[in-house]
C-alpha cells in the first residue's frame, strides 16, 4: 500500500457520518453507532515514513495500540478531546482531537501534546479530566505513574495526581503533584470547577495501593489553599463503595461535575469483580450546590454498560468516562471508553440527565426489597394503563 493509499482511507473515515444506534433505546441518552476515535484515527504521519527512500516497503514505524479515556471540553466553539493514545510499545500521551458535530470529524491535531517534563520518576501518564475553571484557568489533571522501588516487583507501581493549566492546550504549565496527607495513592482525580469556601475542591480516590483501593471508602472530596502547591489534609466521602453493587469493588469520577439549578450531576465510573475479572460501568449521582461533597440523589444501577462490540478490547467488559460537555443549549455529550481501546460518544440534554438522576428509584442494597421495589413499579403501571385503557 502507498502513502497516498493510506491517507485516502484515514480521509474517508473523518468524513463517514456516525448515527443513532436505537438498538436499545432507553430515554436517557443515544447511543451513537461508531466509535469517535480509534486508533485508526491516528494520522498516518504519526505511524509511518512517507519517504520511499528511508520506507521503501511502506512500513508503519511508530504504531498505535488504542485511543481511550478522553477528556473533554468545549474549545472556541469545537467538540475538543484530550485523548489518552498508547503507543505499541505500552507507554501512554496526551492528543488533541476536535469535531465541530461532537459525534463524528475528529480529527488530531498535527502533533501530540509535550507535557513539561518535571518528574524525571514518571514513567506513564494517562487519563485527563479537564476542568475550566472559575479562576479563568483549563486544569487537567491526570494520573502520573511511576515505578515502585520499594519491592522487585517489575508491574508494582505508584499513581498520583498530576496537574497542568493552559489557556488554550497548547502551551502547558506543569505544577506539583496533588499531595494527599490520608492516603498514600491517587487515581481518578478531578477538579471541580468553582472555588468551595474561596478554596481549590478535588474529588479524590483515596488508595492503598496501585491496584487495590484497601481501606479506600469511594470517590472522596477536598480542599486546598494554594493550586499551585496542592495539598490536601481531609478527604470526606461523597459516593461510597457498597457490597453486591456496581462500586462494590472501587468506583471513581469521572467527568467534571455539570451544574444544575438542582445540584451538581456527576458521572462517574464503578467496578465490580465478576468470575472474568472486573467489570466497569459508568453511573451518575448529584451532590448538592451548597456542599459539593454531600450526594443529596443516587440512582440505582448503571447508566452506560459495555455493549455488543464495546465488550471486546485490551481490557475486556469496560466502559469508562473522563470527560463530558455540556453546551449552553442543554445539550450533553457523554464521552466514554471501551475495553481500554477505543472511544464512543452517547448524547442527552440536562433536562432528561435530570430527570433521570433525581427521579430513578435508587438501589434498595438487597434483593427482597428490589423485588419489593419492582413489584410496586409494575403495579403502579398496570393501574395506569388499565385506567387508560377503560376510558378509551
Amino acid at each position: 500500500m502507498t502513502y497516498q493509499e493510506l491517507n485516502e482511507r484515514y480521509e474517508a473515515l473523518i468524513a463517514r457520518p456516525n448515527h443513532i444506534d436505537d438498538s436499545r433505546y432507553n430515554g436517557i441518552y443515544d447511543r451513537w453507532a461508531d466509535p469517535v476515535l480509534t486508533r485508526a484515527h491516528i494520522p498516518p504521519f504519526w505511524m509511518f515514513d512517507p519517504n520511499p527512500a528511508t520506507n521503501p516497503h511502506m512500513m508503519q514505524r511508530l504504531g498505535v495500540n488504542a485511543v481511550m479515556n478522553s477528556g473533554a471540553i468545549l474549545l472556541d466553539g469545537k467538540f475538543t478531546l484530550v485523548a489518552r493514545v498508547e503507543g505499541m510499545d505500552r507507554k501512554s500521551f496526551f492528543a488533541v482531537a476536535q469535531s465541530d458535530t461532537g459525534v463524528d470529524g475528529f480529527r488530531f491535531w498535527d502533533e501530540p501534546i509535550q507535557l513539561p517534563d518535571t518528574c524525571p520518576e514518571e514513567t506513564n501518564v494517562y487519563d485527563m479530566r479537564l476542568t475550566r475553571h472559575e479562576d479563568g484557568w483549563i486544569y487537567g489533571v491526570f494520573c502520573s505513574e511511576s515505578k515502585d522501588t520499594s519491592t522487585g516487583d517489575l508491574s508494582a507501581a505508584v499513581a498520583a495526581a498530576g496537574i497542568v493549566r493552559t489557556k488554550d492546550l497548547k502551551k502547558w504549565e506543569r505544577l506539583p503533584n496533588l499531595v494527599t496527607l490520608q492516603s498514600p495513592q491517587q487515581r481518578n482525580v478531578c477538579l471541580h470547577p468553582e472555588f468551595v469556601d474561596g478554596k481549590y475542591a478535588f474529588y479524590t480516590r483515596p488508595m492503598d495501593d496501585f491496584i487495590e483501593t484497601g481501606s479506600g471508602g469511594g470517590i472522596g472530596f477536598g480542599l486546598c489553599d494554594d493550586i499551585t502547591h496542592a495539598v490536601i489534609d481531609e478527604e470526606r466521602m461523597t459516593s461510597i463503595r457498597r457490597y453486591h453493587t456496581i462500586t462494590e469493588a472501587k468506583n471513581g469520577a469521572g467527568a467534571t461535575p455539570i451544574k444544575t439549578d438542582r445540584g451538581w450531576i456527576h458521572i462517574a465510573h464503578g467496578v465490580r469483580n465478576t468470575a472474568a475479572g472486573l467489570r466497569y460501568v459508568i453511573y451518575a449521582f448529584a451532590t448538592a450546590l451548597d456542599d459539593p461533597a454531600r450526594v443529596i440523589a443516587e440512582p440505582g444501577g448503571f447508566l452506560i454498560a459495555p455493549y455488543g462490540a464495546e465488550r471486546v478490547g485490551d481490557v475486556s467488559n469496560v466502559v469508562f468516562t473522563n470527560g463530558a460537555i455540556a453546551v449552553p443549549d442543554g445539550r450533553v455529550y457523554i464521552y466514554y471508553a471501551s475495553s481500554d481501546t477505543r472511544m464512543h460518544v452517547a448524547t442527552t440534554d440536562l433536562d432528561r440527565l435530570t430527570d433521570y438522576v433525581f427521579n430513578t428509584p435508587a438501589d434498595p442494597l438487597r434483593s427482597p426489597d428490589c423485588v419489593k421495589q419492582r413489584v410496586a413499579f409494575i403495579r403502579k403501571n398496570l393501574e395506569y394503563l388499565n385506567g387508560e385503557s377503560s376510558s378509551c
